[in-house]
């Protein structure tokens, strides 16, 4: 199964790499496939992708985010499998 997860980037140290949150836990990631500015030049801080393997793979608005955040912490709740794709490592 790929699950792609909502993040909000909170700081792009780099041009190809960002901090990402994901419910409460920031994670490194590839903006290589969406860029570190949108079209019209301004940073994506603030903005919200969805992640997979580490590599942002498109830019969602924030409802989408919102309601995919949900959802995914509403399957965790059958499905612990899913924690640390939410929660990272220490949800194992």
């Amino acid at each position: 199964m790929c699950i792609g997860v909502p993040g909000q980037i909170r700081a792009i140290p780099s041009p190809q790499a960002a901090l990402v949150e994901v419910c409460g836990i920031q994670r490194q990631v590839d903006l290589t496939l969406v860029g570190a500015q949108d079209e019209e030049g301004h940073s994506r801080v603030g903005q919200w992708v969805l992640v997979h393997v580490g590599f942002a793979m498109s830019i969602i608005d924030e409802r989408e985010a919102l309601d995919t955040l949900e959802a995914l912490q509403n399957m965790f709740e059958v499905e612990p499998d899913v924690g640390p794709l939410l929660y990272g490592e220490e949800a194992r």
